[in-house]
């Protein structure tokens, strides 16, 4: 056996892991397109969007490359028609706040690395109330590609001062996963809005429906056990 790896933060991405936000997401996309009289494959955008950033994703939409300036009006409008969506509805994934929460009492850092904008992220955080906030968010209007490339997760763990192998992140859609990968990060899928083959790798520590499993698998006492 090899040497045991020492884990030392935890890396969450936002939306469809830390809050149950998906189907608002792909609702609010919907709705702008129907405002601007656009046509949209609705399973095929959520493919090639999901974990990339506002910018990106309009230039998925448009189909062609555009500017962050070009770009920030038809994102802050998209993002506002989500918030709207999902603020009566709000939701975190299953048993997310007590998982931290005992991460937290077992001296994990937490660290949060999404392709939300600083707007969204104030409104996932603002609705959740976390007894302690984490430690590091990283954002995707803060000039970094979105994933799958790992940059977001990286700068979270360089924030956390920790190194990429220390880390596990958690992720609910593919490009996520992979992000993971390439940044030397482990993982947990959280099977939210994809199956546990759709977010399948040899990083992958497990694969659960939320956090309520996890607890119940009781995964963080035996990390510690093995990594101790």
């Amino acid at each position: 056996m090899g040497t045991p790896i020492s884990t030392q933060a935890l890396i969450f991405d936002m939306d469809g892991t830390m809050i149950d936000s998906m189907p608002f997401h792909a609702q609010s996309w919907v709705e702008f397109c129907r405002r601007h009289r656009l046509q949209m494959d609705l399973a095929d955008m959520m493919r090639r969007t999901t974990g990339r950033t506002g910018t990106e994703c309009m230039g998925e939409l448009f189909g062609r490359s555009m500017s962050t300036a070009e770009a920030l009006p038809y994102v802050l409008e998209k993002e506002a028609i989500y918030r709207a969506l999902f603020a009566p509805m709000f939701a975190e994934v299953k048993g997310f706040q007590a998982f931290a929460a005992q991460a937290r009492s077992m001296g994990l850092k937490i660290g949060v690395g999404t392709a939300g904008d600083r707007h969204n992220i104030a409104f996932a955080m603002g609705h959740l109330q976390m007894a302690q906030a984490p430690q590091a968010i990283v954002g995707g209007d803060e000039g970094l590609p979105g994933k799958p490339e790992p940059a977001i997760f990286l700068e979270a763990a360089q924030r956390l001062a920790v190194t990429a192998c220390e880390c596990i992140v958690f992720e609910d859609a593919p490009f996520g996963i992979e992000a993971a990968r390439r940044a030397g990060m482990r993982a947990v899928a959280i099977c939210t809005t994809h199956s546990a083959a759709e977010l399948a790798g040899s990083h992958v520590l497990a694969a659960v429906p939320d956090y309520e499993a996890l607890l119940k698998q009781e995964f963080l006492e035996k990390l510690h056990v093995v990594i101790a």
